[in-house]
């Protein structure tokens, strides 16, 4: 990963320096909440429901056993022992005090990381494939990228007080773990004939209240042009997003409303204006590209005797191989995927404790190298499949080697209105009781790949209109409501589901959903997916069968 160099370091411990000084001048009643929000706001803390929440930027999702630690120590010391990961791929602290954010800073600077843009109208966190550096399917590494994008958008002076939010992913595979077309920006590496690297660029995605997924208005750019072509699609926004009403605010609006055709002219017009010198030098690339520098792997056989061996006499091991083992680029290798959605648990929760483990781990087995996901999981990249029988006996005993990966209980949901003061439902609750609903892991694995995804309110931090089945929280005169929609995606093949019928109460919720995997079992066919099966019959079946369920 990428190792900060002593302008980094710097730049970290003034910016955290300043914080303290700001957070004083609140607590000592010389800045009112209005004028500390924005300044709060810059440096990634919230005020909840209940208490403070700070979001911690990590990078591309990815993260050192040394950083985990430091997140497990401090959750433990400021907050209560537990830690959020996001769609993002960082990490939320619920329980902050404002005294403390200050230390909580500084302890973050003592790792390499911070809280630097993970709020506020501004470029964010930029995301990458989990299985970057591990996957044989990609045809180069995009944290590479992604952390040229993170150089280049930190503290951009032109870019620091945008109309709204944005957001950027950058994938390199075929298959799309990023959901890079739910993005302003989503960036998909490519080669062309002559075996020069570029990007196909799609811009104008973004869910909330108004979902779209992007179009792509350039097939191919030149990779060494990137950052002077996300200059121009940014100065474009920066001319024509909306100010005057934060609902209309996202790229995706100046995308829609200018049309497709017409915003890619104005972004190849500003391009040219920048003019043609590559922008990202070859010197340049290859001092951020040995911080990534592939791993060194040892020749071991493509198939592991220990590995087989074990899942021979171990049925849970074998079903954890089957559902959480992934392949690698290197034989006699797996990528380990690790659940935080554990039957019963909060999605995307991890303990101090747990931290601790998967941070000792990676230090073991997995080369010093963790991953988040934005479907709020973690990654192992990189374990020798001999270790791998080793490393689930590891998870297990600290509750975190649930068997679910793109099954029906790994949920993703947002914290609703259990810690938001946006939210106008739970989102936690609603996503335990319909784990627990397939909690018999033999009927999961025989509904197979089905991806449900809950918000509590129109935000969609959940990305609930992507799901396979997405559910949305909504208030009725004080009582809490579902929405359902069916047959949305963010990978590779990106759509917005489709309403369902009117929203369900509460405590039908979990109910309907156990119907609407029913009917997908007595409808589909040759193996289909759900999603396969919903865009083979549509929504009249589903329908049918939830209203005359729930009357």
């Amino acid at each position: 990963m990428y190792q900060y160099d002593t302008l980094d370091k710097e730049f970290l411990a003034d910016r955290s320096a300043e914080f303290r000084g700001q957070v004083a001048r609140r607590l000592a009643g010389e800045l009112n909440e209005d004028q500390f929000k924005r300044l709060r706001l810059m440096n990634g803390l919230y005020l909840q429901l209940h208490a403070y929440m700070l979001r911690v930027a990590i990078p591309y999702g990815s993260l050192n056993p040394t950083q985990l630690r430091k997140l497990a120590w401090i959750a433990r010391t400021y907050d209560k022992g537990y830690g959020h990961f996001t769609t993002r791929t960082n990490l939320q602290l619920h329980w902050i005090k404002l005294a403390d954010a200050p230390d909580i800073m500084d302890h973050l600077v003592s790792v390499d990381m911070h809280a630097i843009q993970t709020s506020g109208n501004c470029i964010r966190n930029v995301s990458a494939d989990p299985y970057a550096g591990a996957t044989a399917e990609e045809i180069d590494d995009p944290r590479v990228w992604a952390e040229a994008i993170r150089q280049w958008s930190t503290v951009h002076p032109e870019f620091t007080f945008l109309a709204r939010k944005f957001k950027i992913a950058v994938t390199a595979s075929p298959k799309d773990r990023t959901a890079a077309k739910t993005h302003d920006i989503g960036l998909h590496l490519k080669r062309a004939r002559d075996g020069s690297l570029g990007f196909e660029v799609m811009v104008g995605g973004g869910l909330g209240r108004m979902p779209h997924i992007a179009p792509t208005i350039r097939e191919f750019l030149p990779a060494n042009r990137l950052l002077s072509y996300l200059e121009a699609i940014l100065r474009i926004y920066n001319r024509q997003g909306r100010r005057d009403n934060i609902h209309k605010a996202r790229i995706k609006i100046v995308v829609a409303s200018l049309g497709v055709e017409e915003f890619a002219r104005q972004v190849e017009a500003e391009w040219e204006k920048i003019g043609t010198a590559p922008d990202l030098p070859d010197t340049e690339l290859a001092r951020i590209r040995g911080a990534f520098a592939p791993k060194t792997f040892e020749i071991l056989p493509a198939v592991s005797e220990a590995l087989e061996a074990a899942r021979a006499a171990e049925p849970a091991f074998a079903r954890f191989a089957r559902n959480n083992l992934k392949p690698h680029k290197q034989p006699g290798y797996g990528i380990v995927e690790v659940s935080l959605k554990a039957i019963g648990e909060t999605p995307g929760d991890a303990t101090s404790e747990q931290m601790e483990a998967v941070a000792d781990l990676a230090e073991r087995y997995g080369q010093n190298d963790i991953r988040v996901t934005h479907e709020q999981n973690l990654v192992l990249p990189h374990v020798k499949l001999d270790d791998a029988p080793a490393v689930w006996k590891a998870l297990a005993a600290v509750g975190l080697a649930t068997p679910n990966m793109n099954l029906v209980s790994d949920i993703i949901a947002c914290p609703g209105l259990d810690y938001c003061a946006l939210a106008n439902a739970r989102a936690i609750s609603v996503a335990q009781n319909i784990a627990a609903k397939f909690a018999d892991q033999d009927r999961a694995e025989l509904v197979g790949e089905l991806k449900i995804k809950i918000s509590g309110c129109i935000n969609a931090c959940g990305h609930h209109h992507v799901g396979h089945i997405g559910i949305l929280g909504v208030d009725k005169k004080g009582e809490e409501f579902y929405q359902l929609t069916l047959g949305g995606s963010g990978a590779e093949d990106a759509a917005v589901g489709q309403a369902l019928g009117p929203a369900l109460p509460y405590d039908r919720v979990a109910g309907a959903v156990d119907t609407l995997v029913d009917v997908y079992l007595r409808e589909r066919k040759d193996g289909e997916r759900f999603l396969d099966t919903f865009r083979r019959t549509g929504v009249a079946p589903f329908k049918e069968a939830v209203y005359a369920d729930a009357n």
